[in-house]
C-alpha cells in the first residue's frame, strides 16, 4: 500500500512539474518551434515577429504579430505570404518533435502571392525534399515529393488579398476580401473547404471536400466535390481528381445570368445573346488529363432558348486551345446575330443594313473543327431547315462547309468563309437547287412580288467592319434560272404591249440570267423571260448595299397577234420596299416609231434640198450632192471675177 501511495505521489509531482514548465514556457519558444517545423515541412523560411502571447487553455498555442513565409528565390515580389497577425494552436506533442498537428490557425489580412515563372516553375510547390527554404533546389540534390507532416483541425483566414502573377504572359490577377475556412483533422482523411472572395462585380463562394488528402498530396487520385457560386449562378463538380492536374466526374451548370457570373469572376464586358448563352443550364461528363487534355462527353446544355448536345475534345498544350466538337441541336435560333435590323437597323439608316461594328476578335481565341447538325436554323432574315455543316477555325479564319442545308423547299450546298487575319472579310461559293423564291426574297430582301422555283450558284467576296460596309463592298458573279412563275402587282405582258399600269399579275413560263457583283451592286445584262404572248429581255442594277433597284424589261418579240403591236419597255426603279413600276415611254418611242421617224427625217431632208436648189438656182449633176453643186457654183463665180481683173 505504501508503494502505491508513493507511486501516486510521484505522478502528482511529475504532473505538477510539467504543468509548471508549460506555464513558465515563453511564447517565443512555442512560436519558434512551430516556425522551425513548418519551415522543415514546406521548404520555406517562416518568420514570426511582434509580441508573442502563449495560451494554455483550451488549446496550446500562440498569437503573434506579423508573419512571413519566404517566396521562391527567382521571385522579386516579396514574401509569398505576409499577415498582420497570426494565431496558432498546436498539439502539445509538437514540443517533443514529430508531425505538426495544428488544432487551430487564424491569419488576419494576409497578402498571398502565387507566381508562375517564365520557365514554368511555380512558387507554391511546397513539401519537396531537396528544396532549400528559399524555394531554390539544393545543388546536387534532385528534388522529389515527400510526405508533408502537417494537419489542420481548423484554419481561418479573413480579409486576405491574393495575387496571381504569370511572368510568362505578364498577366496579373487580383482577388480581394478572401475568407477561408479549412478543416483537415487527419492527414490521410477528408478536408472540407469554404471560401468567399471578390474579384469583379460581386462575391464568389467556393465550397467542397477532398476525400483522401494524403493520397492527393502524394500524387494519387481521390474523390472530390466542389461548388462555385457567383452572380446568381453555380458550377458544381463531383468525381475524382489529382494534382497533375487530372480529374474525372460530372459537371453541372446552373447559371441564370452568364454576364453577371463572369463579371463576378473578373471577366467583364461579356454580353451574350439571349438564346446563345445568356443563361446556361446543363450537365456533362468531364475528364482532364495532365492538365492539358480535356474531354467532354454526354453533354446536354440549355442556352436560354437553344439546346445543344454532343461531345468536345480540347487540347490546351499549344499557344491557343485546339478543339474538336460534334454538336447536335434541335431548332437553333441565331436570330440575334442577324445583320439587318427588323425595323430598318437601329444603328443604320432607315430600311438599311446595320452599321454596328462587328467584333470578330473571338476568331483568334482557338483553332479546331466543329461539326453541327441542327433540325432548323433561324438566322433572323433567313430561315433554314435541316442543316449539316462543318466549321474549321485556323488562325482567325473560319471556313463553314455547308454539306446539307434544306432551305425554302430546296437544297443549298457550298462554302462560307469569315476571315479576320487582316481585317474582316466574308466570301464563299454557294449552289442552290429548287429554292422557293417567293419565300426567300421576302425574307432576304423584303421582295414579295416574285414567286418561282429557282436554281443557281453564286460566288462572292465582301469586306468591312459592319454588315453595311460588307454589303456595299460585295463583288462576285453568279447565275440563276427558274421554271414557271408569277410576278404579282402588275401584268408585265399587258404593260409592255399597251402601257396599262392598273395592276394585275404576270405569269411567265421560264426565266434565266447571269450576273456580276461590284461595289455592292448586282449587274445583269442578259435576263431572258418567256411570257405567254411575249418574250422579254432584262438588264439593270440591283443595289445590294443601298437596297434599291434600277431595272428595265424590254420586249423583243410579240407572239399570237395578227399585227406587230406596240411594245412598251417597263422600268422598275426605287427602294426594295417601295419600287416604282412604270412604262418607259422614251424607250418605247425609240423602239416602236423608229421606221416612221427615219422616213420623216428623210422626207424633210429631201424637201430642204429642193428648196435650196430653187433659191440658189443650183441643179446637181448625176451623182453629185446638193452641197457639192453649191460649192461648184461658188467656185465658178469666183474664177469669173478674177478673170475680169486681168482683162
Amino acid at each position: 500500500m505504501r508503494w502505491i501511495v508513493r507511486l501516486i505521489g510521484l505522478v502528482v509531482v511529475l504532473a505538477a512539474f510539467v504543468l509548471g514548465a508549460l506555464f513558465f514556457l515563453p511564447g517565443e519558444r512555442i512560436a519558434r518551434i512551430a516556425a522551425e517545423q513548418i519551415t522543415r515541412a514546406t521548404g520555406r523560411t517562416v518568420t514570426m515577429s511582434g509580441e508573442t502571447r502563449l495560451s494554455l487553455y483550451p488549446v496550446l498555442g500562440v498569437s503573434t504579430g506579423a508573419v512571413e513565409i519566404a517566396n521562391a528565390a527567382w521571385s522579386d515580389k516579396g514574401p509569398m505570404l505576409r499577415a498582420e497577425s497570426f494565431k496558432l494552436g498546436v498539439d502539445p506533442r509538437v514540443l517533443w518533435g514529430g508531425d505538426i498537428r495544428i488544432t487551430g490557425l487564424e491569419a488576419v489580412n494576409p497578402e498571398i502571392r502565387l507566381e508562375r515563372a517564365a520557365d514554368g516553375r511555380v512558387n507554391w510547390e511546397l513539401g519537396v525534399e531537396g528544396v532549400a527554404p528559399s524555394g531554390q533546389s539544393e545543388a546536387g540534390t534532385p528534388a522529389r515529393s515527400t510526405r508533408l507532416g502537417l494537419t489542420l483541425d481548423r484554419a481561418l483566414i479573413t480579409g486576405a488579398r491574393l495575387s496571381l502573377i504569370d511572368h510568362g504572359t505578364g498577366e496579373v490577377q487580383e482577388i480581394s476580401d478572401l475568407d477561408l475556412d479549412l478543416r483537415w483533422p487527419d492527414y490521410d482523411g477528408t478536408a472540407t473547404l469554404k471560401a468567399s472572395f471578390r474579384r469583379g462585380g460581386g462575391p464568389v463562394a467556393i465550397s467542397g471536400h477532398l476525400d483522401e488528402v494524403g493520397a492527393f498530396l502524394d500524387g494519387g487520385v481521390t474523390g472530390v466535390s466542389a461548388t462555385l457560386s457567383a452572380g446568381g449562378g453555380s458550377v458544381a463538380f463531383a468525381g475524382r481528381a489529382g494534382l497533375r492536374p487530372e480529374a474525372q466526374g460530372r459537371l453541372d451548370l446552373d447559371i441564370g445570368d452568364t454576364g453577371a457570373f463572369l463579371a463576378a469572376l473578373g471577366v467583364g464586358g461579356v454580353d451574350l445573346p439571349q438564346t446563345l448563352g445568356q443563361s446556361i443550364k446543363g450537365r456533362a461528363d468531364l475528364t482532364v488529363t495532365e492538365g492539358t487534355q480535356v474531354a467532354v462527353r454526354d453533354m446536354a446544355l440549355g442556352l436560354g432558348g437553344n439546346s445543344l448536345s454532343g461531345a468536345l475534345d480540347l487540347d490546351l498544350s499549344g499557344d491557343v486551345p485546339r478543339f474538336n466538337a460534334q454538336l447536335n441541336a434541335g431548332a437553333l435560333d441565331l436570330s440575334k446575330l442577324a445583320g439587318a435590323d427588323q425595323a430598318g437597323g437601329g444603328s443604320g439608316s432607315a430600311s438599311g443594313w446595320s452599321t454596328e461594328r462587328i467584333d470578330a476578335s473571338g476568331l483568334a481565341a482557338a483553332n479546331g473543327e466543329m461539326a453541327l447538325v441542327a433540325e432548323s436554323v433561324d438566322l433572323g432574315d433567313l430561315k433554314l431547315g435541316k442543316t449539316r455543316a462543318l466549321m474549321t477555325l485556323d488562325r482567325s479564319r473560319a471556313v463553314f462547309e455547308l454539306r446539307e442545308v434544306r432551305a425554302y423547299d430546296g437544297l443549298v450546298t457550298g462554302e462560307f468563309v469569315v476571315n479576320n487575319r487582316s481585317g474582316l472579310s466574308v466570301g464563299g461559293t454557294t449552289r442552290a437547287e429548287g429554292i422557293n423564291l417567293e419565300r426567300f426574297l421576302a425574307d432576304a430582301m423584303g421582295i414579295t412580288r416574285f414567286a418561282a422555283s429557282a436554281s443557281g450558284e453564286v460566288s462572292f467576296l465582301g469586306a468591312g467592319a459592319s454588315v453595311d460596309a460588307i454589303m456595299k463592298s460585295l463583288s462576285g458573279k453568279g447565275r440563276a434560272a427558274t421554271g414557271r412563275g408569277v410576278i404579282s402587282g402588275f401584268d408585265l405582258d399587258r404593260l409592255m404591249r399597251a402601257g396599262d399600269v392598273t395592276g394585275g399579275t404576270t405569269i411567265f413560263d421560264a426565266m434565266s440570267a447571269s450576273f456580276t457583283m461590284e461595289g455592292g451592286n448586282l449587274l445583269n445584262q442578259d435576263l431572258a423571260m418567256k411570257l405567254p404572248l411575249a418574250r422579254a429581255e432584262g438588264r439593270g442594277r440591283i443595289g445590294l448595299g443601298a437596297r434599291d433597284i434600277d431595272y428595265r424589261f424590254t420586249p423583243v418579240l410579240l407572239e399570237g397577234e395578227t399585227t406587230r403591236g406596240f411594245a412598251i419597255p417597263v422600268r422598275i426603279k426605287g427602294s426594295w420596299d417601295n419600287p416604282r413600276i412604270t412604262p418607259d415611254l422614251e424607250k418605247a418611242i425609240e423602239m416602236n416609231l423608229k421606221a416612221e421617224r427615219e422616213a420623216l427625217e428623210k422626207e424633210a431632208e429631201q424637201r430642204l434640198e429642193r428648196e435650196v436648189q430653187q433659191r440658189l438656182g443650183v441643179t446637181p449633176e448625176a451623182g453629185q450632192s446638193t452641197q457639192d453643186a453649191i460649192q461648184q457654183k461658188i467656185e465658178d463665180k469666183a474664177i469669173k471675177k478674177l478673170r475680169k481683173l486681168f482683162d
